[in-house]
């Protein structure tokens, strides 16, 4: 156990990428493996999603994941759900800021009621709640 982990500490996820040359690498993710790379213009090959296309999809996963276990458990029929996120810098250098845009459409037939109360649960959902927090990183030699 590391210094900064304690007994209540509880693994949710766990990826491991294995790279030999350039910014293709291979990831691995439970029992899923996957390539990721960079896009051309930051010198990959764009043989997979590169990194910030892997936070924006965690991000539309989770928030459509739970917006349908909440539906489901309200009884409401919400429909092909469609979430898109976009990841926008605004400025440059030093005073350079990152923002999530991100959209939520439902195909049925909802009411507004309905639609705020969604709309406030994808406010919380854990990829959400960790990405307004920050996430502590302690990078250790392996």
């Amino acid at each position: 156990m590391a210094d900064n982990e304690t007994a209540a500490a509880k693994p949710i996820a766990m990826a491991t990428v294995t790279s030999s040359d350039g910014y293709r690498g291979e990831a691995r993710t439970g029992t899923h493996q996957f390539v990721v790379d960079e896009d051309p213009a930051a010198g990959g090959n764009d043989e997979g999603p590169n990194p910030y296309q892997l936070l924006m999809t965690a991000l539309c996963q989770c928030t459509s994941a739970t917006l349908r276990m909440y539906g489901d458990r309200k009884g409401w029929k919400l429909g092909e759900t469609r979430v898109e996120a976009r990841l926008v810098r605004i400025g440059d250098g030093a005073s350079k800021t990152e923002e999530v845009e991100r959209s939520i459409r439902f195909g049925a037939q909802l009411t507004e009621e309905q639609i705020d109360r969604l709309m406030e649960i994808a406010e919380r959902t854990p990829v959400t709640r960790a990405l307004r927090a920050g996430v502590a990183i302690d990078t250790v030699r392996g």
